[in-house]
């Protein structure tokens, strides 16, 4: 294809938040950064042109890649927590590019800096498959597979499958949440942001203690209380089995990382909880995954780094 002209719009879509910004060169970071609520918005096409008119001086891209929460059928979208769906079509733009959220963070992992990662152990990433998975609104997964002298991002839906649960007191909050209802606890209900009040709910079950409803920011700020501590290490360690999982499926020899909304705001407890441990504790394949490094990114907007570089890679040839 022709290049397309400048600027570029750069999106990561989420389940509650919308993040843009502009690329004015390629290779060059993403400028001009706002986040945006979903929920202001009825449509993707109204919260582009809100922050185009608002936040961008009126620009007009001539190109976007767009990261979003869910699963992509060629144009098309369908964000798995908000009403968003349709086509990227929509959009005002010459050149438009969907990319699923967690393949756009994939994209980035050769990009960021080692300020941009805190090591929850491990040896120091190489070059070889990586894997990316993180908690935020849902539970995201993707790789990065070596392919010539470039990389090539792999979508999925791995949040989806059976929940990691590995000892007793995770089996009596599996049988808590189905108790609830949820006839098959899948990892996202459990490894999310809405998926950690979800714990702290079902742990206050299994203890028989009365708890009163917490959303996830409050269950992060509220460490001296024991319920609450409980839940959180709880989340690392189901986290750290998963991300196992995940390590496993790839074969992600090259390193894990971790990204997402939610671990950010715990990285001291993270990196002091049994996530490492959990991650290793395979009985056949332990010590493949001690080989293998993990880290966990805090670079502030990673999967607009990623689709900076999708299009200064692809829609630049």
């Amino acid at each position: 294809m022709t290049a397309p002209g400048l600027p570029w719009l750069v999106a990561d879509i989420g389940g509650t938040n919308a993040r843009f910004g502009l690329v004015t060169a390629p290779g060059a970071a993403p400028s001009q950064v706002a986040v945006m609520p979903g929920a202001g918005y009825p449509t993707l096409s109204d919260a582009v042109a809100a922050y185009l008119a608002e936040h961008a001086g009126g620009a007009r891209p001539g190109a976007a890649c767009l990261a979003v929460a869910g699963p992509i059928d060629g144009d098309r979208y369908q964000l798995t927590n908000s009403p968003w769906a349709g086509s990227v079509r929509d959009l005002d733009v010459p050149y438009a590019k969907l990319l699923n959220d967690f393949e756009a963070l994939a994209v980035s992992l050769p990009h960021l800096g080692a300020g941009e990662l805190v090591s929850l152990g491990g040896p120091a990433p190489s070059h070889g498959v990586k894997a990316v998975l993180g908690p935020g609104t849902g539970l995201g997964v993707g790789g990065l597979v070596p392919a010539g002298q470039g990389w090539v991002a792999l979508p999925g839906e791995g949040g989806h499958v059976t929940v990691p649960a590995a000892d007793d007191r995770e089996l009596e909050i599996v049988r808590a949440l189905r108790a609830e209802g949820l006839d098959q606890v899948v990892a996202e209900h459990v490894l999310s942001g809405p998926g950690l009040a979800r714990l702290h709910r079902a742990l206050a079950r299994v203890h028989g203690a009365d708890a009163p409803p917490l959303v996830a920011a409050e269950i992060v700020a509220r460490l001296d209380d024991p319920l609450c501590s409980e839940t959180v290490e709880v989340f690392c360690g189901m986290l750290g089995s998963f991300a196992g999982n995940v390590a496993l499926t790839l074969g992600a020899r090259g390193g894990v990382y971790l990204g997402g909304g939610v671990l950010p705001r715990i990285v001291e407890r993270v990196c002091a909880s049994s996530f490492r441990a959990r991650f290793t504790a395979n009985p056949d394949m332990s010590a493949y995954l001690s080989g293998i490094g993990t880290s966990l990114i805090v670079a502030a907007q990673p999967a607009l780094t990623g689709a900076a570089a999708w299009l200064t890679q692809y829609a630049t040839r």
